[in-house]
């Protein structure tokens, strides 16, 4: 099944579902449950999904569509679950480790280390959802697309579901002193995910997926790449965990897992760019980009 949310009229989220190509939109609250994160939080405590839906249809609160939700169509997109936090894991690939790399030897090491990259990415207003602006910090000259995939996680640490995900991240400011780290990562518009999230049971294996990023340029493809999760060196539980280590989660927090697609510096992200994250399994995530 795949979960999305759509603006609501009067302001808000409204829960999403999609099974076998057909999308379903929940019209009004039905058993407490209104947002993604009400019905997550629900099945943390046991909730029978396939009964609530069958009470939700009998009570006529689904408004069923022809097709899965696309970006810009009606009801318009938003966030696919407000996320109580958003955190990232860094240099889990190779190449990542690789390009960051200027002479210090930290990215490498942190690559070989036991213990993962781990930091505090976003809260849920710096976020953005499909078709809404990514931002590229004014005092950056080098900020980059991060294409991710992110992990929805219950309290305990159990994934919920899997989602794609743009790091945005100011590259050059980090690279001029690794303390500089919450400033390259954390401003408006540093996170976008989307366009839905995945359950587990429609992705086998998320060690198997291939994500593509473009980055266009007044309509003209300007970058194209993509990598396959299986080159993520540590294995997602092992990710979670650190994640766990003295450190509560509340339903609903995301986290992504790092990016193996590295944009060249001439590249970088400008106002007006439209940057497109792709992966069969889950869809297409496309932002414009501002300045913030």
């Amino acid at each position: 099944m795949k979960l999305f949310q759509v603006r609501a009229e009067a302001g808000g989220c409204r829960l999403g579902l999609s099974k076998g190509g057909a999308a379903a939109v929940l019209q009004s609250r039905h058993e407490g449950i209104a947002t993604v994160l009400d019905l997550l939080e629900a099945q943390e405590r046991g909730l029978d999904l396939e009964a609530w839906l069958a009470s939700a249809r009998r009570a006529s609160r689904l408004l069923r569509f022809d097709a899965e939700p696309a970006r810009g169509a009606d009801p318009r997109l938003t966030v696919p679950v407000t996320p109580p936090e958003v955190w990232g894991a860094g240099v889990t690939y190779r190449r990542s480790a690789d390009f960051r790399e200027e002479g210090t030897g930290i990215y490498d090491r942190v690559y070989a280390a036991e213990r993962p990259e781990l930091f505090f990415k976003a809260t849920a207003w710096r976020c953005a959802g499909p078709g809404e602006p990514i931002g590229r910090r004014r005092d950056s000259a080098f900020t980059a697309a991060e294409p991710e995939l992110a992990l929805v996680l219950g309290g305990s640490g159990r994934v919920l579901g899997y989602t794609l995900a743009n790091d945005v991240s100011a590259w050059d400011i980090e690279r001029e002193n690794p303390l500089y780290l919450p400033q390259s990562k954390i401003y408006s518009g540093c996170f976008a995910f989307g366009p839905v999230i995945v359950t587990p049971d429609e992705i086998a294996d998320p060690r198997s997926l291939v994500l593509r990023c473009r980055i266009l340029r007044g309509g003209r493809e300007l970058f194209c790449g993509e990598a396959s999760t299986a080159l993520i060196k540590r294995p997602l539980p092992e990710i979670v965990s650190f994640l766990l280590r003295s450190n509560e989660l509340r339903t609903g927090t995301v986290l992504s897992t790092g990016t193996g697609i590295i944009q060249p510096v001439e590249a970088g992200l400008e106002e007006g760019d439209v940057v497109a994250v792709s992966c069969p399994e889950i869809g297409e995530l496309a932002n414009p980009v501002a300045l913030v």
